[in-house]
């Protein structure tokens, strides 16, 4: 699939840089380098191994299958989620959970009380076209989305196929805020690379109105 590329550069940058991305009816901004890439690493080390990573199952065409990826719920205890007919009640806050909850929410200048943590093992697991945009996260969200590890390419289409797909390369320490329409209006994927053999981990920060 074609389309536009937005590479992240912030390696080459001393201090955290911000850049929006222009897309008709979203309100998305992308802060490059919030950690280094160095401490991104770092972090991604760490999470792979403090987590309380879960491996679900989901089912299509009347099969079951392993979801592609490992996943987490983290929260105030008031905080369930459920997609996809997986129901996720949260876990408590860890110390670097909170940490990194603290920095994003001075970045976004929001008090996120969750967040989805999704640990892509290799270039093969991935996640398909899908827009964060539950009931139970109220209209027009606003997502914070954490990248730690290895780069991977972040593509978002509009829902009525009106403009060509963006792609964005999340790297190690990125963070991605979408606001307003975004998810009413765009979705998104991190699509397969066989190239990617090294671990990234994600987390989407959210403000859950009630439980669900």
């Amino acid at each position: 699939m074609s389309g536009q590329s937005l590479s992240s550069q912030g390696a080459f940058f001393d201090e955290p840089t911000t850049q929006r991305i222009d897309l008709p009816g979203a309100d998305i901004v992308l802060h490059q380098q919030v950690w280094s890439p160095e401490r991104g690493d770092q972090l991604c080390s760490q999470l792979v191994q403090e987590i309380e990573w879960r491996q679900d199952k989901i089912s299509m065409f009347g099969q079951v299958h392993d979801v592609p990826r490992l996943n987490a719920w983290y929260g105030d205890p008031d905080c369930s989620y459920a997609w996809s007919g997986i129901r996720m009640n949260p876990l408590a806050w860890t110390p670097t959970l909170q940490k990194i909850r603290e920095q994003v929410n001075g970045l976004a200048a929001v008090q996120f009380n969750s967040a989805l943590l999704n640990l892509y093992r290799d270039g093969n697991d991935k996640v398909d076209w899908h827009a964060d945009d539950e009931k139970v996260l109220g209209i027009n969200p606003v997502i914070a989305s954490v990248s730690l590890g290895v780069a991977r390419k972040f593509r978002m289409r509009r829902k009525d196929r009106s403009q060509t797909p963006t792609d964005i390369v999340l790297q190690s320490g990125d963070v991605l805020i979408m606001r307003g329409s975004t998810q009413q209006l765009w979705e998104h994927e991190v699509p397969r690379s066989k190239r990617i053999t090294q671990p990234r981990v994600n987390l989407t920060f959210r403000v859950v109105k009630s439980s669900s």
